[in-house]
């Protein structure tokens, strides 16, 4: 769990970040969450894109993720959900 602070120093580095995912027609599936957990280990910290033809609200969708990666959701931003976990690499010092 991230406190405050931590969430809000990770959205202050993700501002920059473009989504590299888009969740579609077929909403959050094991396939989809599997490439979200690879990126999340590589990168630690990313953005993804819910599309208007996800049939899951961005908030479901979120949570979906955040169980299935064992992933931190930092914050929602319209359609954008900016997710964080800690990987050995320790790119961000939180």
């Amino acid at each position: 769990m991230l406190t405050s602070k931590q969430k809000k120093y990770l959205k202050s580095e993700a501002h920059a970040l473009k989504p590299i995912f888009q969740v579609g027609k077929d909403g959050v599936g094991m396939k989809q969450a599997n490439s979200i957990n690879d990126a999340l280990k590589a990168k630690e910290l990313i953005k993804v894109k819910l599309l208007d033809t996800c049939p899951q609200t961005v908030n479901e969708a979120a949570l979906e993720i955040s169980r299935l990666t064992k992933a931190d959701v930092v914050h929602i931003i319209g359609h954008t959900i900016i997710l964080y976990k800690a990987s050995e690499k320790g790119i961000y010092q939180i």
